[in-house]
């Protein structure tokens, strides 16, 4: 709901009609957080995996919508924002960079306001989402996530995973979480050239509403991030379950020592 309610070009039954979708999609997720069957949302009861994801994109689209309000209705937070955002993006705007290569996408004639917009929003959403990430994997390996508080089930967890799919657990879990490491490296740099390849929709930059720019930067940014916080997840759940192989193991072989002992 942020960008509809708070961008000022926005029309009153358009931010209506994403209130009520909005709605709508909280009402679904409480509901599948409710429940205790498994469906298709993975990690539901290994917190704070899914509230982090939710919590830094809500922040990135946040800053991003008060960013583009601050061009017409400019205040402190707004001039604020934007100067942060804006030496975010130039630090990352190098050669080769995922940044550079979204700048590329902008037709040849595009105005500077477009071009240090699109930097702000790229560099602002690419630093959270690797922000992201670096706080997961401190998570992990500090905070012990997902089995500090709880046993970590991962029937209930990983829904759309079938251990019964031929194969070793372990070596299954290994393997999707080098692809989706690998993938969420990447995406950055190839959703650009896929773009400029297949599709003509930079062609008519200039008519992307400030909308459809928030949420385009925001899944180039955070679906690769997310893909490798799934990665490290699932890679996780694999020393898990070697551990527990392992204690399982030697506690049959120690069971096996003592029952050779006479009584």
């Amino acid at each position: 709901m942020i960008p509809s309610l708070v961008l000022p070009s926005v029309a009153s039954d358009t931010a209506q009609t994403v209130v009520i979708l909005a709605l709508l999609a909280g009402a679904l997720v409480f509901i599948e957080y409710h429940g205790q069957c498994p469906s298709i949302v993975g990690f539901r009861f290994a917190p704070p995996y899914n509230r982090l994801k939710f919590g830094f994109i809500a922040l990135t689209v946040l800053i991003m919508s008060l960013i583009a309000r601050g061009m017409s209705d400019p205040g402190s937070w707004t001039i604020l924002l934007t100067g942060i955002g804006r030496s975010i993006g130039h630090a990352l705007d190098f050669p080769y960079s995922p940044i550079r290569l979204l700048l590329v996408l902008l037709p040849s004639n595009s105005d500077v306001q477009t071009i240090d917009l699109l930097r702000i929003y790229a560099g602002l959403s690419y630093a959270l989402s690797i922000t992201m990430v670096l706080a997961f994997v401190g998570l992990v390996r500090l905070w012990g996530w997902p089995v500090r508080r709880q046993a970590f089930n991962v029937w209930l967890n990983l829904p759309l995973f079938d251990p019964t799919g031929g194969g070793d657990v372990v070596e299954r879990l290994n393997r999707d979480a080098a692809i989706n490491i690998s993938l969420g490296f990447l995406l950055p740099f190839l959703l650009p050239a896929a773009v400029l390849v297949m599709s003509r929709l930079f062609n008519h930059f200039d008519l992307l509403g400030p909308q459809s720019l928030i949420w385009m930067t925001c899944a180039w940014s955070f679906v690769p991030a997310s893909m490798i916080m799934r990665g490290i997840a699932t890679n996780r759940i694999a020393e898990l379950i070697t551990a527990k192989r392992r204690r399982a193991y030697a506690r049959a072989e120690a069971d096996a020592k003592d029952g050779l002992q006479p009584v």
